[in-house]
C-alpha cells in the first residue's frame, strides 16, 4: 500500500507564483542528484537525515515517503533518524522519529527489533 503525501498549499502556490525558479530548482536538484555515486535510495536516507537536523518537518515526511518508494526499509529510515541523536540532539531526533513513523502510516511493529537480531 503507497502512501502519498499532499504537498503544503505554500509549496503550491510560490509553485504556481515562480514557476521559473521551481524550474531551476529541479534543475538544480537534478544536477547534484547525478553529480555523485549515490543511488536515488541513498541519496532519499541522506535527504531524511539532513531534513531531521534542520527541523523540517515536511520534508521528513516526503523524503521519508521517497526514501520507502525507492527501496529503503523502515529499519534504514529509523537507523537515520537515530544517527540524528548524537549529532542534532535528543529532541530533534525524537520529533524526526515521529514525522517518519507518522509518514509511514503511524505503526511500527518493534522498535530495533532488527536491528536486534543482527547484533
Amino acid at each position: 500500500m503507497k502512501k502519498k503525501m499532499l504537498l503544503p498549499k505554500t509549496f503550491k502556490e510560490f509553485v504556481k507564483t515562480y514557476p521559473e525558479i521551481w524550474h531551476a530548482h529541479e534543475r538544480l536538484a537534478q544536477a547534484c542528484a547525478e553529480a555523485g555515486p549515490l543511488d536515488r535510495k541513498s541519496r532519499e536516507l541522506v535527504k531524511i537525515g539532513i531534513s531531521v537536523g534542520a527541523g523540517l518537518e515536511t520534508a521528513t515526511r516526503r523524503h521519508t515517503l521517497m526514501a520507502l518508494e525507492n527501496g529503503a526499509t523502515e529499519d534504514e529510515i529509523f537507523h537515520v533518524v537515530l544517527m540524528a541523536m548524537t549529532t542534532c540532539g535528543h529532541p530533534a531526533a525524537a520529533a524526526g522519529w515521529q514525522w517518519a513513523r507518522e509518514a509511514m502510516g503511524g505503526t511500527r511493529k518493534k522498535a530495533g527489533s532488527s536491528a536486534k537480531k543482527r547484533r
